[in-house]
C-alpha cells in the first residue's frame, strides 16, 4: 500500500507541474484517470483490510471465550470429584 501511496503522491507532483508549465489537455486526461483509479483501488484495499481485521477480533474474542468455558468445565470436574469425598 505503501507504493500506492507513493505513487499517488508522485502523480499529484505531476498534476502540479502540469498547472505550472501547461504540458496538455492529454497528460491532465491521463493523469485524472490514474488517480481516480488508484484512489479506488486503495479504498477497496483499505475496507477489506478493516474487515479482515475485524474478524481477526472475533475470531481472538471466540477463542478466549472458548478457553473460558473449557476452565469452568475443568473447575466444574474438580469440584465434582472433591464434592464426592
Amino acid at each position: 500500500m505503501f507504493y500506492w501511496c507513493s505513487f499517488l503522491f508522485v502523480l499529484g507532483i505531476f498534476a502540479f507541474l502540469d498547472t505550472l508549465f501547461n504540458y496538455g489537455n492529454i497528460f491532465r486526461q491521463v493523469n485524472s484517470v490514474l488517480f481516480m483509479l488508484i484512489s479506488l483501488a486503495l479504498l477497496i484495499r483499505t475496507t477489506t483490510k478493516i474487515k479482515e481485521r475485524k474478524l481477526e477480533k472475533y475470531e481472538e474474542r471466540i477463542e478466549n471465550l472458548e478457553m473460558n468455558i473449557r476452565t469452568l468445565k475443568e473447575d466444574k470436574k474438580k469440584l465434582n470429584t472433591t464434592a464426592d469425598y
